[in-house]
This record gives C-alpha cells, sequence and structure tokens, in this order.
C-alpha cells in the first residue's frame, strides 16, 4: 500500500521550471531512493513535500496516508509525522543535545521546562540511533557523523513515519556512513518509512528497496533494486551511456611549472605536533598530477600551508614557480606567483552563498574589473556572463545568488573565481565531492582543457578511482609525508595502497 503519491507536480521559479509534471509512490515501510543530477529537482521536491514550498505555490497533488494534503509550512507536514532533514544541519552547535532534540517541541507543563523527564527521554532516543554520550553534551563539540544521527533522533521525538533524508552521508566518512545506513535499516524494521536522497550508488543499492530517477525536473523512472545496474542508473540520470567515465586526453606535457621542496609544516596550536615533513612534488606544464592518500595524511594541509600560508605555522621549504623561487607568504603573494587553489569546502571557505555569481566569479581579482581602483560593473557583469556561459553553469543570470545553485554548479563558479586570476597551476582539493556523476564529468572535462592550455592541475581526492582515471602521476601521502609517486601506466589502488601500508606508522 502506498503511504505516500506526489501526483503532476510542477514548481517553477522565475526563469526556471525546477519540477515539471514529477510523479512519486512511497510503499509503507520501504526506503525509497531518489537520485539525478544536481539540479535536477530532487531537494525542490521533498521542500514540497514536507511544506518548505507551501501548498499554493506549486502545481499537483499530495495524496499521504489515502489523504489530499494541503500542507501551509513545515509544522503541517510534521504534525503528519513527515520529517525533513535537510543536507545542511538544522542543530544549533552552543546547545546540549537534549536541548536541540526538543527545541520546539519542548517537554513542558505552564511554560516550565521538565528536565528530569527531557533527559530521560534524551538517553532512550540516543539508545535509539546507538549514540552513548551524555543528553547535556554541547552539539559543537560532536563530529559530523554524530551529528547526523542527532538530528534522526531528533525526528524520532516528533514521531516519525515518513522520514527524508537529502544526501545523508555527503559528509560523513565511510565508518559514519554505514553506521547511518544501518540505523535506516533499523529503522525500517520498526516501520519506518524513509526516502533518501543520494548520489552514491552503492549505498543506495545497499539499503534501498525501490529507485526513482528525476532529470531535469521530470521523473525518469522507478525500479525495484534488484532490477538496476549501475550503469542503467547513470544512463537515465544523465541521459546518455557513461562507458567511458572519464573524457579522453593525450597529454602534451612540458617543462616543469612548480617545484616544491623541503616542505614542512606544523599544527597552528598544537606546538609539537608536525604536519607535514620534508614533502617534495612537482607539476609540468600541461600535466594533472594526483595527490592519494587515506583521511589525515595531510593533503589538504599541504596544498593550504603553500597557498599563501593558509594552514600551519613555522613552514619552512622552496616553492619554485618556472624554474624561480616564487613568494606564495600571503594568498595575495600566491596568487601573483600564479597559483590557485579550490578548497574542499566550497561552502564554508570557497563562497560568499548569498552574493550572486557575479560578485563570487570577480572577488578573487576585482582589479580585473575595476578602472583606477573604482568596480566596473559593466565589466563585472560581462566576465562573469562569459564565464557562465564557458562553465555551463545552469542558471537564468549571473544575478542569481549562488546559495539557490545545485552543488556542481556551485564548484563551477569557484573554479570560474580563480580562473578569473589566470593561475598557471590550480590545485583543487575534492573537487567532485558531494556532486554527481553528470556534474563530474564536466569538471574532469574543465580539468582536461586546462592542462590542454598549458596549466598545471594538482588534484587532491578521496576517490581513488578517480585519481587513476584523470591523473598523468599519483603522489602517495601518509601522516604528513609524500611516500613516493607512481606514473599512470603503473598506478593501481592495490599499488597505492601498498606504499601506504607499507610506510605506515614510519613518520614519526
Amino acid at each position: 500500500m502506498a503511504l505516500l503519491e506526489m501526483r503532476g507536480i510542477s514548481k517553477t521559479f522565475p526563469g526556471v521550471r525546477a519540477l515539471d509534471n514529477v510523479t512519486l509512490a512511497v510503499e509503507q515501510g520501504e526506503i525509497h531512493a531518489i537520485c539525478g543530477e544536481n539540479g535536477a529537482g530532487k531537494s525542490t521536491l521533498m521542500k514540497v513535500l514536507s511544506g518548505v514550498y507551501p501548498h499554493g505555490s506549486y502545481e499537483g497533488d499530495i495524496v499521504y496516508n489515502g489523504e489530499t494534503m494541503a500542507f501551509r509550512g513545515i509544522r503541517d507536514s510534521e504534525d503528519r509525522g513527515i520529517i525533513i532533514i535537510h543536507q545542511e544541519l538544522a542543530l544549533v552547535p552552543l546547545l546540549s543535545i537534549a536541548e536541540n532534540l526538543f527545541l520546539g517541541n519542548e517537554r513542558a507543563k505552564g511554560g516550565v521546562i521538565n528536565w528530569p523527564e527531557t533527559m530521560q527521554q534524551t538517553e532512550a532516543l540516543l539508545r535509539k540511533v546507538g549514540l552513548t554520550d551524555a543528553p547535556a553534551t554541547q552539539v559543537g563539540k560532536l563530529g559530523v557523523g554524530k551529528q547526523q544521527l542527532v538530528e534522526i533522533a531528533k525526528a524520532l521525538a516528533k514521531d516519525v513515519r515518513l522520514l527524508i533524508l537529502d544526501e545523508p552521508t555527503a559528509a560523513l566518512q565511510e565508518n559514519d556512513s554505514q553506521k547511518l545506513l544501518d540505523l535506516l535499516l533499523e529503522l525500517k524494521a520498526q516501520g519506518v518509512t524513509s526516502i533518501m536522497i543520494s548520489h552514491k550508488l552503492n549505498e543506495i543499492s545497499r539499503v534501498a528497496d525501490r529507485i526513482t530517477v528525476i532529470r531535469d525536473g521530470a521523473t525518469v523512472s522507478t525500479l525495484d533494486t534488484a532490477d538496476i545496474t549501475e550503469e542503467r542508473i547513470i544512463r537515465d540520470m544523465v541521459g546518455r551511456d557513461m562507458a567511458h567515465r572519464y573524457p579522453d586526453r593525450t597529454p602534451q606535457i612540458g617543462e616543469v611549472l612548480m617545484e616544491v621542496k623541503g616542505w614542512n609544516v606544523w599544527h597552528p596550536d598544537q606546538k609539537d605536533r608536525q604536519m607535514i615533513r620534508d614533502a617534495a612534488f612537482h607539476v609540468r606544464k600541461g600535466e594533472i598530477v594526483g595527490i592519494a592518500g587515506l583521511m589525515g595524511a595531510g593533503r589538504t594541509e599541504l596544498a593550504m600551508s603553500i597557498f599563501g600560508r593558509s594552514y600551519g605555522r613555522n613552514i619552512t621549504g622552496q616553492v619554485m614557480m618556472g624554474g624561480q623561487v616564487a613568494d606564495t607568504s600571503t594568498v595575495a603573494k600566491a596568487v601573483a606567483a600564479g597559483l590557485a587553489y579550490v578548497t574542499e569546502d566550497r561552502k564554508v571557505l570557497g563562497l560568499v552563498l548569498e552574493e550572486p555569481i557575479l560578485r563570487n566569479i570577480t572577488l578573487a581579482n576585482l582589479p580585473g574589473v575595476a578602472q583606477r581602483g573604482v568596480l566596473d560593473k559593466r565589466r563585472e557583469s560581462a566576465v562573469a556572463e562569459k564565464y557562465r556561459r564557458a562553465m555551463a553553469i545552469r542558471t537564468p543570470g549571473v544575478f542569481q545568488k549562488v546559495v539557490n545553485l545545485s552543488g556542481g554548479n556551485q564548484q563551477k563558479v569557484v573554479l570560474s573565481k580563480w580562473l578569473f586570476t589566470d593561475p598557471q597551476v590550480l590545485i583543487l582539493d575534492e573537487p567532485t565531492r558531494g556532486i554527481d556523476v553528470g556534474a563530474k564529468f564536466e569538471i574532469y572535462g574543465i580539468m582536461n582543457d586546462l592542462a590542454a592550455q598549458g596549466r598545471g592541475v594538482v588534484m587532491i581526492s578521496s576517490e581513488m578511482p578517480e585519481l587513476l582515471g584523470m591523473c598523468d602521476r599519483i603522489y602517495v601521502m601518509n601522516e604528513g609525508r609524500i611516500l613516493g609517486e607512481l606514473a599512470r601506466s603503473e598506478a593501481s589502488q592495490e599499488r597505492i595502497m601498498a606504499l601506504i601500508l607499507k610506510n605506515n606508522g614510519k613518520a614519526a
């Protein structure tokens, strides 16, 4: 029996038809996955369902438990047991777990909170989601994985019947992801129905009963998990076969563009902790160089310390650009030397989310859109429009706020910002994190184009197949050391892991 049916849902924003006659049916007690490219309309559909976009702001019907619903807001949907957990968690870091769980849903009588009852119920809810932390623990002191479990406990406190999770494992490490998926299966056994938006096909295959694919705001297919293959899902998501997951490229590699020698970095706060030890690597003209390593290997710390000493202290070593010693001691000097760094955290460190696309694109090179120190708005618009077209940023115009773009399009804005500084070497830190297979393919194409222009590209990635598919050489890092390098012809996941395990614990 269908617990939920969404019939003919259409939603329009100024200049964009985000949803076009979408249908969705979710059975009682199942885990139903929704996938599609970034910008396909997945999150918009869930916001319609949960009342974020109220009845009257969209076309079509929501039928829940046999009744046609007209939710005026989130409170209406929550009263019916429909709870949504957004990708950006809605927790208050300075409040305790208990305070977060019952915020707006307090256990109170006569306006006075019953703290013993609150703490008792919090402990029971934490046990359900597998957390052993004390109810009084400040949420900001928990890791992201535990915070995600607190969000689910918060949903259970509201007597959830239909749980909606938007990219629940996007920011989680492997162990935390597995715990979360195990919990979803436990909740299913207890009768809770779940809708999970995800681009991680291996996770979907593990827990979902059925999958609905959305493309360009329309329903493409709904399939039983037993009947799907990764190739079928990708084809439905992007509208084409992706036999070649990585675009073809014939490297034209020239002289050395950048060389790093004897690079040492100490932790910014822990005085006795050295993060990078005697690192040395180089990048040639037209080359894509990968840096592989497990979580905590020091890859991001290496990149950020080189780029304007954005991380660390007591930094020693040399950066050579074009055979000459380069001063990269500040971000401005690093940019002037021909370096650019695309952070792994685009939303916090890469973008000003509430500013429009054009302001974000020109932010790192304001002199490029100014005359005699005065911003030329016409020039700024022209530059932003040029990159919007070149990068195929899907948006009605460059005055759209970046916060309203999908993850893949936000990443293209970050890339545009740094390309406008005209770098010789571009360091990309997890450039495809949190974006779907179609957007990944587009980012790979941009990287190939940069290499073809004679620039050097350094790619840091936690996905080994991505490094193997894109890079001409791969450096392997562990515990702050570069352990060795592998040419494309000799690199494999096994050889990378063998290097790491062979040298594990030798960086003391």
